[in-house]
């Protein structure tokens, strides 16, 4: 009797032995996974109190938007410039000289004329006009005529130079933070991929403007798109 009950003594602890790495691994994939999730709600919690973030909060139609900007403040329209046939610039480009860069054509300057009147013929008070330092953007802001146009590095393009796109991005979201009350509308003349950055999933064609204001969360909300003229 006694040899029996050794021996079945001894067959526990063997099969607690064989079962023992099987139940291990379980426990560390839990500890593991554990700690992968910690810092990554600890960084969805950073983003949503501190980073400003950009949110589509309605589907206004042209007319609600243009009716809001005529009664609000801090609205910021940013555009991208008018019609310059092309990508990018060319190998020689220099940021001082017009002749290196690609331009407006004939029909880039009517439509940046058309569009400037649509603002005037909606009695849009416009307190700022900021542009990119590009010829393209600085040229289609002039012929809008509504304003002293302000050469504003922040909206320069970034196409062939990633590196300064996370700053530049980051100093746009701060400026219409700091705008939240300011009166009137700025309006912002830049580059397809500086909008596309800043609202993650617009692209804009030739004209377009994306709306945008700061509410009291300080969150950025997209209130809209008014389409080229």
């Amino acid at each position: 009797m006694m040899r029996r009950y050794i021996i079945f003594g001894l067959s526990a602890v063997a099969l607690l032995l064989i079962l023992k790495p099987l139940y291990k691994p379980k426990t560390q994939e839990k500890q593991i996974a554990a700690t992968i999730e910690q810092p990554q709600q600890s960084l969805n919690n950073k983003d949503s109190s501190a980073s400003p973030v950009i949110t589509n909060v309605s589907a206004n139609s042209e007319a609600q938007i243009w009716s809001r900007l005529r009664q609000g403040r801090g609205y910021v329209v940013i555009m991208r410039h008018a019609l310059a046939p092309g990508i990018g610039d060319p190998p020689d480009f220099r940021l001082n000289d017009c002749s290196t860069q690609r331009n407006l054509s004939n029909e880039g300057r009517q439509q940046a004329t058309r569009i400037g009147k649509a603002f005037r013929s909606r009695r849009i008070q416009v307190s700022r006009v900021v542009s990119s330092q590009w010829c393209r953007c600085l040229e289609t802001a002039k012929l809008m005529n509504l304003g002293k146009v302000e050469p504003f590095p922040t909206l320069n393009s970034f196409f062939s130079n990633y590196k300064t796109q996370s700053q530049q991005t980051a100093q746009l979201r701060q400026f219409i933070l700091n705008n939240r009350n300011t009166p009137g509308v700025i309006v912002m003349i830049t580059h397809e991929i500086n909008m596309t950055t800043l609202t993650s999933d617009i692209y804009p064609k030739s004209g377009d403007s994306v709306v945008l204001r700061a509410n009291e969360q300080n969150k950025i909300e997209i209130v809209g798109q008014i389409k080229a003229i």
